[in-house]
């Protein structure tokens, strides 16, 4: 038995699929299905079965797989304990994050994390919440910034953490005759104009929307909030917006826009936070990005 065999049969579980597999580890399928079979002569038992869904794990090779992941969770503790004390950390951070903490909490968060480890590579996507998990399931990403299910999926295998709320505001421009409004109702959103974020969570917050109140005057959909902001401060239209970020923003600081809040909807608030797999190492990397996270949004709070 050897440390290679435990990662081809973790990773096979995972997938359901040895080719699957073998593509994310860069091995032979057969060089796979060669260790996987040894490893199943030397311990007498069956670890996998072929079937319409895949290559599933048997009863045995479930109890033989949980304990493959606690070899290499032990193993992964030992490379902890090594860099605590050399000090090292690792060179690349994989992220992915949803629409509204991408905009906001993440180049703050990166700014602190890059400052104190400039050598580390960081990889972000944008994506949106289920992509997000499916990729930390397939373990394509190290850490995933997300609004938090209502939910939590697969809670054996994922560790979900809070960091903060948000509302979602109405942002008009400051000639705008909303602008005076000490708060802003669903019903009153049907006769204005808006412009919107075109992102997998506005999407679904819409959906919500029209579902209850019916359908809104949309002027447009894009991905460049920059437009968004120029086409509001202009007075051409309104915007749905979260307001975590307002109070650091050139446009809200000058007044050019003003965030009302939106009252009288149950999806006025919602809870920011990130996704982690138990089942991989909780590198050093990965824990220090973490702590940049918690120390910016905890200034967002106040």
């Amino acid at each position: 038995m050897n440390i290679e065999q435990l990662e081809y049969i973790i990773k096979v579980a995972e997938t359901r699929s040895i080719s699957t597999a073998s593509e994310s580890l860069h091995i032979s399928q057969a060089g796979i299905s060669m260790a996987i079979t040894s490893l199943e002569k030397e311990l007498g038992i069956k670890i996998f079965k072929r079937s319409r869904l895949g290559t599933i794990p048997t009863e045995e090779g479930m109890d033989i797989i949980q304990k493959a992941y606690e070899v290499m969770s032990k193993l992964e503790e030992m490379k902890d304990s090594a860099q605590a004390h050399s000090d090292t950390i690792e060179k690349e951070l994989r992220l992915s994050s949803t629409q509204g903490l991408f905009l906001t909490v993440l180049p703050k968060s990166l700014a602190l994390f890059k400052k104190k480890y400039p050598e580390v590579r960081i990889v972000i996507d944008e994506k949106g919440g289920k992509e997000i998990i499916h990729d930390v399931l397939q373990n394509k990403i190290d850490i995933g910034l997300l609004n938090m299910p209502k939910e939590n999926p697969k809670e054996d295998e994922l560790e979900f953490c809070k960091l903060m709320e948000a509302k979602v505001v109405v942002t008009v421009g400051r000639n705008s005759p909303l602008a005076g409004k000490k708060s802003i109702t669903p019903q009153e959103l049907q006769d204005q104009t808006l412009v919107f974020y075109n992102g997998p969570n506005m999407k679904a917050y819409l959906d919500d929307f029209f579902a209850k109140y019916g359908e809104l005057d949309v002027l447009f959909l894009t991905n460049n909030t920059e437009v968004i902001k120029k086409t509001v401060a202009e007075g051409l239209a309104i915007t749905l917006s979260y307001e975590i970020g307002i109070n650091s923003d050139p446009y809200y600081l000058s007044g050019e826009l003003v965030p009302i809040p939106l009252t009288n909807f149950h999806h006025d608030l919602m809870e920011l936070g990130y996704v982690r797999s138990k089942k991989q190492h909780f590198s050093k990397a990965v824990k220090e990005f973490i702590k940049c996270l918690e120390v910016y949004t905890t200034t967002l709070k106040y």
